[in-house]
């Protein structure tokens, strides 16, 4: 767990993202929220998101972020029987994971805000979608297919799998033409490290 903060703030008042990682499936949670809400209503939005879709974990590392470091964050860990485990700062051992999907989610914000315009928050959800179904080269699939065992059949990532794509309903057309803005932006951004890589060496 980790938090990516000082982003604009949303119409609705957002200003940060909370990124929860499964260190096993590498799949991610992107939550949207202010930076001045109370450890009791992230707990809420944890058991919403997480706790109820995926049950409780066995462990948790984060860093010592004071909401993690309050004595409500750890008394409910400790009746939930998680343990907590801090990890010190440039720890790669210990908080790599969340690192590097934070640089992945940054890259990705960062090439779709051109696109998406200033409401993140609105397209978070395409955000997650398009993160959880990437092959991930170190568990060999995309993190929804080593979460549930099954490539994802949504109509969104029909025309990728060989299905026909869905046609009618405008919003299943509007996500998709974002999902695909998603992939080649990020893609962009990908070649373009690449290329700057290259001509260093």
């Amino acid at each position: 767990m980790d938090f990516v903060t000082k982003l604009p703030k949303t119409a609705s008042g957002q200003d940060m993202i909370w990124v929860i990682v499964d260190r096993l499936t590498k799949s991610a949670h992107f939550l949207p929220a202010k930076e001045n809400n109370s450890i009791e209503k992230l707990t809420r939005q944890y058991l919403k998101e997480v706790v109820s879709r995926h049950e409780v974990p066995i462990s948790i590392i984060s860093d010592y972020d004071g909401r993690f470091v309050s004595q409500f964050w750890q008394s409910l860990q400790e009746a939930f029987g998680t343990q907590l485990d801090m990890s010190t700062a440039y720890h790669p051992e210990t908080d790599g994971q969340s690192k590097r999907t934070i640089q992945t989610l940054e890259d990705m914000l960062r090439a779709c805000v051109i696109d998406l315009g200033k409401g993140w928050d609105r397209h978070l959800p395409l955000i997650e979608f398009s993160y959880n179904n990437r092959y991930h080269t170190s568990i060999k699939v995309a993190p929804f297919e080593a979460l549930y065992g099954h490539k994802c059949r949504s109509p969104i990532c029909w025309a990728e799998v060989g299905d026909a794509q869905l046609t009618g309903l405008e919003i299943v057309r509007e996500t998709t033409e974002k999902i695909i803005q998603i992939k080649h932006r990020l893609q962009a951004s990908r070649d373009r490290k690449k290329s700057y890589a290259d001509k260093r060496r």
